[in-house]
């Protein structure tokens, strides 16, 4: 059974930086793209960012662009997010997801191309 356990979320002042986790288990993972994407109360849900399954050519979005590194650790199963600068506009739940289509060259920015989905970790900025 595939498992995304995301991990690192809180409450932040804007300027600050925190470290996102997602551990995943019941497969191994090197073979596919990872993906994390967030969810504002009462917004649909929005890519953030995403990687290879060999750690090459990520994708960001605009908006989080020269902020936010997204990296990978195929040896321990986990994806990171690392969030600098942090904004009270990054307020909302972060999701780690998993495309289950193998060896995919350019991580996809559709939520939809995603297969697998954690549970979430709530980031709070604060101005």
């Amino acid at each position: 059974q595939v498992q995304l356990v995301e991990s690192g979320g809180g409450l932040v002042q804007a300027g600050g930086s925190l470290r996102l986790s997602c551990a995943a288990s019941g497969r191994t993972f090197s073979s596919y793209a990872m993906g994390w994407f967030r969810q504002g109360a009462g917004k649909e849900r929005e890519f953030v960012a995403a990687i290879s399954w060999s750690g090459g050519s990520p994708n960001y979005a605009e908006s989080v662009k020269g902020r936010f590194t997204i990296s990978r650790d195929n040896a321990k199963n986990t994806v990171y997010l690392q969030m600098n600068s942090l904004k009270p506009e990054d307020t909302a739940v972060y999701y780690c997801a998993v495309d289950w289509t193998k060896y995919r060259t350019r991580a996809q920015t559709d939520p939809a191309a995603y297969d697998y989905w954690g549970q979430g970790t709530q980031v709070t900025v604060s101005a």
